[in-house]
């Protein structure tokens, strides 16, 4: 009987176990979940807009829960969804927007996309918590303002409709534009904000001249259709070019690399860490999902312009870093260098490289975001970034020396963290496609070495100079919280990449193999 009893439960727990599995991986559930994840950000703006500005508590524990929401559903559809055995386009979401003119309002899901959504969701709930108490008026719209990014973000990483990508590409600008300007740290900000707005929107209007080319060349915007139409070599040099002027402005690259340092100098932490850790990468997203598979004569013709800029940039920017004594615009000016050498990696165009790419852009946004999230931790203590007014803090913030030491190390390309295995990949690939340009991308690693570990040695050894220090804290459980699972990513992405590896590296498959076989 007992035994009877014990089958009839392990039947039951099994045909549970099987019905829950069924309503989990089933379509209607996980299109519920991706449609959810994509509008929980405007819910919230909604449900702020109804809270009194004095309930400050509130509102940051609501914004804040709703971002971790946005989070969790993100992360439940990297494991539903089957990113390693299919590399088309899932969730696809078609909605009739204007029919006279064939727009549509679509999203949808690969293995490429959700790695960038992973790492905005993931970010922008620790911009929140740093956020907590450095951030002391107009906090209500302070937050709608990073959740209205936080939608604009998503959406763009799902457009499947090259207008759709474009109004959200825009869109970003009007948020980011406030949170410099109103919420920054000095008296420069109105100038960075209007800076970064100004170079930004430039290159952009060049490309909906081209997007506009293309819907009468094409008779849609759909992407999906785009992939299958043609171009001719003169129209695909113009188009290319097109594209290229406004990416390079958000990647970015010489000479509009003005604007950066500014932007990241005078907005607040979590700005920074946004700027640094996603916006940066909405260039190199571009790139690798419009430019290089709809242009490929385009890209093919205009690549020793690229190598030459970009070699330029990771040369000039390691230069310049190393004389800079802001600590902000040192992480700044490593920023442009890795973004970089990312894209000497994404225009080499072989599986190594391509691969090694997207993983160094993927562990840029975590070391940048890290190394600005410790800016804006001794910030809040001394209200200086001066880098002469700091030593030997190793002394009294154990702790926080040893975040900052694996940050370094990350940055520097450290075997065993993330940011070796992206940049030892782009190496190997771009030795295979040119020896040269392999050398010279090679010492932005001598110069980065040289940058960083000063820059650490500066501030954490020596005597400490009492006449400037005199808060002798370490990290608070808040801030252990913000920086830990950063440092966890790092080890686990330098220890075992695969991780990663798995849910794009099919999705570059496919969509360089027509590349791949033109060139080689």
């Amino acid at each position: 009987m007992l035994s009877y009893i014990i089958l009839s439960c392990n039947e039951f727990l099994m045909n549970l176990s099987l019905l829950g599995y069924f309503f989990f991986v089933s379509d209607g559930f996980l299109e519920l979940v991706f449609v959810l994840m994509l509008v929980l950000p405007l819910i919230g703006i909604l449900i702020l807009f109804f809270i009194k500005a004095y309930n400050l508590l509130l509102i940051k524990q609501l914004t804040l829960l709703i971002t971790v929401l946005v989070f969790f559903l993100s992360v439940l559809l990297v494991i539903l969804i089957d990113f390693e055995n299919n590399y088309n386009f899932q969730l696809i979401f078609d909605l009739k927007w204007f029919e006279i003119l064939n727009l549509k309002y679509s999203l949808g899901l690969d293995g490429l996309s959700i790695l960038f959504i992973l790492l905005t969701t993931f970010l922008i709930p620790l911009c929140i918590l740093a956020s907590w108490y450095s951030i002391n008026y107009r906090i209500k719209l302070y937050l709608i303002a990073f959740l209205f990014t936080e939608f604009f973000l998503l959406n763009i990483f799902c457009a499947l409709d090259l207008f759709l990508f474009y109004i959200f590409f825009e869109s970003i600008l009007i948020p980011m534009f406030l949170i410099i300007g109103v919420w920054g740290s000095r008296f420069r900000r109105i100038h960075a904000s209007y800076q970064f707005f100004l170079y930004t929107l430039f290159g952009s209007l060049i490309m909906l001249s081209a997007l506009i080319f293309i819907y009468f060349h094409v008779g849609s915007t759909d992407l999906k259709v785009i992939y299958n139409s043609s171009f001719s070599n003169y129209r695909q040099l113009f188009l290319w070019f097109a594209f290229f002027l406004s990416f390079a402005v958000k990647i970015p690259m010489m000479p509009v690399h003005i604007w950066l340092p500014e932007a990241h100098v005078e907005a607040p932490t979590a700005g920074s860490v946004l700027l640094a850790g996603v916006l940066l990468k909405l260039g190199t997203y571009g790139f690798l999902r419009f430019s290089i598979p709809l242009f490929i004569y385009g890209t093919e013709f205009f690549l020793p312009l690229l190598y030459t800029f970009s070699l330029l940039a990771v040369v000039y920017s390691s230069l310049t870093t190393i004389r800079q004594i802001d600590l902000k615009k040192i992480i700044a000016y490593s920023s442009v260098v890795h973004m970089n050498f990312a894209l000497l990696g994404l225009f080499t165009l072989n599986i190594q490289s391509l691969s090694g790419s997207i993983f160094l852009m993927l562990s840029h946004g975590i070391v940048s975001g890290g190394l600005f999230l410790c800016v804006g931790v001794i910030y809040d203590r001394y209200h200086t970034r001066i880098l002469y007014y700091y030593n030997g803090l190793n002394y009294f913030m154990p702790i926080f020396s040893m975040f900052f030491l694996i940050f370094t190390f990350a940055n520097i390309g450290m075997p065993g963290t993330s940011s070796f295995i992206g940049e030892f990949l782009i190496i190997i690939g771009i030795f295979q496609y040119n020896t040269v340009v392999a050398f010279l991308a090679s010492l932005s690693l001598i110069f980065g070495a040289a940058y960083a570990v000063w820059l650490y040695n500066r501030i954490f050894f020596g005597s400490i100079q009492t006449n400037y220090i005199t808060n002798f804290m370490d990290l608070s459980k808040r801030e252990f919280v913000i920086l830990f699972p950063l440092i966890l990513i790092i080890l686990i992405g330098g220890i075992y990449p695969d991780v990663f590896f798995k849910l794009y590296n099919l999705s570059i498959y496919n969509y360089f193999q027509n590349y791949i076989s033109f060139v080689y």
